[in-house]
């Protein structure tokens, strides 16, 4: 049996300042873009499972997953 057949609903807490930058990330954006506290907010919402890490050209990019 699935998590999904379990549970009819799944929600995930964010805090307001999470989802302001999450809102942000509508497409791969590099990771130097944003300022050291909004890296910080990011990297929580990578643990979340939230935002991916994409690594293209050398470059770190932040992806949201819908």
């Amino acid at each position: 049996m699935k998590i999904n057949e379990l549970l009819s609903s799944f929600y995930i807490y964010i805090t307001n300042e999470e989802r302001e930058i999450y809102n942000k990330l509508d497409e791969r954006t590099s990771l130097t873009e944003f300022d050291e506290r909004e890296r910080f907010v990011i990297q929580n919402l990578i643990r979340k499972s939230l935002v991916s890490k994409v690594v293209a050209n050398g470059q770190e990019l932040v992806v949201r997953n819908d």
